[in-house]
């Protein structure tokens, strides 16, 4: 700063400097600053600011603010207060950090992910989104990212798998014996509860804990206010189970470490439980599913359905809309079968949509429950709203699930392998934070 100073300097005449002079201070903070203040050089918002140096790489503002972009438009924020941005901002820096640096230590292994897999890699991105790759990249763009950013994200994923194939995976060893004793506790607790839940796990020290757990809460408010957990587990999560959006699969309450435990079996579908504190750090738990070991399960069962829609023309006033539901409700209420339900949609002009390959547990979990209990033939209560239309769903026909089997011995040792690599990689993270030099600017 002293050197832009001393360059501007001659630029100004002794006239602008008498004029300066002459105005009063501001008295801001005691800060002796000139009311009419001559700022030499222009702020170009379009030029790549640095804001961090990894180890002699720069990480700009640029970098930051098109990863954000993403993550705002992920969980559909439109409107996120300035006080979260610049939370979700600092989050970001240390992702992108921690991103450099597995960028780094795989190109010091000689690890380098061709531009053709990286190019792949994001197409399958954009397929997910429905779109095209130039398609991708103009909505990236109309949302202040860019496929650069991406593209960058692809890469630092790749790499540090690659890497950890390299230098982990090799040393991680499970025994048959281990697996084959979890294979005989399976078929003794069979019946007893398994659980499917996403994780967000945040690192912390002693001296950094306060700041961590504030943080764990502010991301926990924003997914209950509508946020993605996905979105924010890929994100934020420094577990290796972020690139899959935080999921740990289908395990047992009891191979979690004993926090996690203890707050899993208390969890319901849907719900969000933390910051628990565990040994490194803190974790965040979703609850996507459950079920009992070794048993049917009424949410695997297949339906048939025809569901019946109608919607309101706009300009509807709410005592029309609410006549015209009630309509829609007693008349599907009466329904006796598919072939019934068919009738009565062409008596109230209604949209017929079928679909004989829906699982219970694929059903919004308002709806689970109902068709569980539905018998065949019978139409579910209408549900919907004004702006997205009412609907039905009649019950056309059901192919009960079958009795679960256990997971095969090689899918046991894949996911004990799976859970001591995880632990070494945030070890392996933790070293390179350490010996890292990083230049904030």
């Amino acid at each position: 700063m002293l050197a832009l100073a001393a360059l501007a300097a001659p630029l100004a005449s002794a006239q602008d400097a008498q004029n300066a002079a002459a105005q009063p201070a501001t008295g801001a903070a005691g800060l002796d600053i000139p009311a009419d203040v001559i700022v030499f050089g222009r702020n170009d918002p379009t030029l790549r600011k640095p804001t961090a140096i990894v180890n002699g790489d720069i990480i700009t503002r640029t970098d930051i603010e098109q990863r954000l972009a993403l993550i705002v438009a992920a969980n559909g924020a439109a409107n996120v207060p300035p006080e979260e941005l610049e939370r979700l901002r600092a989050q970001v820096l240390r992702n992108l950090i921690d991103e450099m640096l597995q960028i780094q230590e795989a190109a010091g292994n000689e690890i380098k992910v061709a531009q053709s897999e990286i190019q792949q890699s994001y197409e399958r991105v954009a397929s997910n989104f429905k779109r095209n790759p130039r398609q991708m990249t103009e909505y990236l763009a109309s949302i202040g990212s860019s496929e650069a950013s991406i593209k960058r994200q692809i890469e630092g994923e790749l790499a540090w798998s690659r890497l950890l194939r390299r230098r982990v995976e090799p040393f991680v060893n499970v025994g048959q014996e281990e697996v084959q004793s979890i294979m005989a506790r399976l078929e003794a607790a069979k019946g007893a509860q398994e659980v499917r839940v996403g994780e967000i796990f945040l690192s912390a020290t002693p001296e950094t804990a306060q700041d961590v757990a504030l943080n764990a809460r502010r991301i926990i408010e924003q997914i209950r206010q509508g946020g993605s957990f996905a979105a924010y587990a890929r994100q934020f999560s420094e577990a290796s189970t972020a690139a899959v959006g935080g999921d740990l699969g289908w395990l047992r309450p009891e191979q979690l470490p004993d926090a996690l435990a203890d707050a899993a079996r208390e969890m319901q579908i849907g719900t969000l439980a933390g910051p628990i504190q565990i040994p490194g750090g803190f974790s965040i738990l979703y609850m996507t599913d459950k079920r009992q070991v070794l048993t049917a399960d009424p949410r695997d069962a297949v339906l048939s359905l025809r569901q019946l829609a109608i919607r309101f023309p706009a300009g509807l006033s709410e005592s029309q809309a609410a006549a015209r539901t009630a309509e829609f409700a007693a008349a599907t209420r009466a329904i006796q079968g598919c072939g019934a339900a068919q009738e009565v949609a062409q008596k109230l002009q209604a949209e017929v949509v079928d679909n004989d390959q829906i699982k219970v547990r694929d059903l919004p979990l308002q709806l689970q429950d109902l068709m569980i209990n539905l018998q065949i033939g019978q139409a579910t209560p209408p549900f919907g709203s004004r702006t997205d239309g009412v609907r039905v769903l009649v019950l056309c026909g059901r192919d009960e699930a079958e009795s679960a089997q256990a997971p095969s011995f090689d899918r046991i040792m894949a996911q004990l392998e799976e859970q001591r690599v995880n632990l070494r990689a945030r070890r392996y993270l933790r070293d390179l934070r350490r010996d890292a030099i990083i230049d904030y600017r």
